[in-house]
């Protein structure tokens, strides 16, 4: 069943009839957005040609800009996202410094151009040059989930680029599940088939939160629009191929920057034992727990979240 049918009538009619304008490149689903932080964000993604060393032609890059003065914050998602999980965490820091949440390399809503290796080598390099042609100055690099394996990765290789880093219920430690040996055809395609399952999508949205009523349909629309890229498949099963992340254990000790880890109590997707591992990995790190909170802090307790980071980099 198309997921738009999970929607009530209700808010299909306000959707339909109402007259926000979204970017021409997102899908036409965009227009189902029925809370106002969703629609707002949804409203503010822009799309910049990034020249990489990755291929000839420029990558489409999708990205939010929001707020102004310093220091720039950079915001990354996390794993089969896109920029919306920052939907109600951006807004609260723009209103302090100017904000970047981008869309990775194979995710989100940038483009997935054919015969580029979708892996966390390629990530990284793509994420440098969008930081070069956008930002070009040190930045508080905020990471969730997967997005904070990317941020350190990123942090190891480009430090000057990095000013502080925030990790938010981290990847990194926990290795992603062995299945890269089944993403071969038609393995892969039924893989990445089933994970676009409505039902499979709900069921790993209610292990994210600690509160299920934030499991609303559009909180279920905001993470599967970019189901809706043509590439979507083949960039997810060449991803998990790839390995992830599964080789960052052993170097986040190397880590040298300021570093505030986030976590919430209640994580189900993670756990709660990396945040103390990354807390004695990296010297001088800063470690709060978020109460009542579960893999995502920032979309269930955004102000905790937001004030935290803002005292940290005060």
């Amino acid at each position: 069943m198309d997921f738009r049918f999970s929607i009530t009538k209700f808010t299909i009619a306000i959707s339909l009839t109402s007259e926000f304008v979204f970017p021409d490149f997102l899908p036409a689903d965009t227009a189902l957005l029925s809370e106002a932080a969703s629609i707002a964000l949804a409203q503010n993604i822009q799309r910049q040609p990034i020249q990489t060393s990755l291929a000839s032609g420029a990558i489409a890059t999708t990205y939010v800009h929001q707020g102004t003065g310093h220091p720039p914050m950079l915001l990354l998602h996390g794993f089969d996202s896109s920029v919306l999980e920052f939907r109600r965490l951006q807004p609260l820091l723009a209103k302090h410094c100017s904000t970047w949440a981008i869309d990775l390399l194979g995710f989100g809503f940038t483009d997935r151009p054919s015969k580029i290796p979708f892996t966390p080598e390629a990530i990284k390099t793509h994420l440098y040059y969008t930081w070069k042609a956008l930002i070009g100055e040190p930045v508080i690099l905020i990471g969730a989930s997967m997005g904070g394996a990317v941020a350190i990765d990123f942090a190891l290789t480009y430090p000057q680029a990095v000013q502080q880093l925030v990790l938010i219920d981290s990847a990194g430690f926990a290795k992603g599940p062995d299945i890269g040996k089944l993403m071969i055809p038609p393995l892969g395609y039924l893989a990445t088939e089933f994970l676009r399952r409505p039902g499979v999508r709900h069921k790993v949205s209610l292990q994210a939160y600690h509160d299920p009523s934030f499991v609303t349909p559009d909180a279920q629309l905001c993470g599967a629009l970019h189901l809706q890229h043509p590439n979507w498949n083949q960039t997810l099963v060449a991803f998990t191929k790839s390995g992830g992340y599964n080789f960052l254990a052993n170097k986040i000790s190397q880590i040298k920057h300021p570093t505030l880890i986030l976590w919430g109590d209640a994580d189900q997707i993670l756990g709660t034992a990396d945040a103390e591992k990354f807390q004695q990995a990296i010297a001088g790190s800063h470690l709060v727990w978020i109460g009542q909170c579960g893999h995502v802090p920032h979309l269930e307790q955004p102000q905790t979240t937001a004030e935290v980071i803002l005292k940290f980099v005060r």
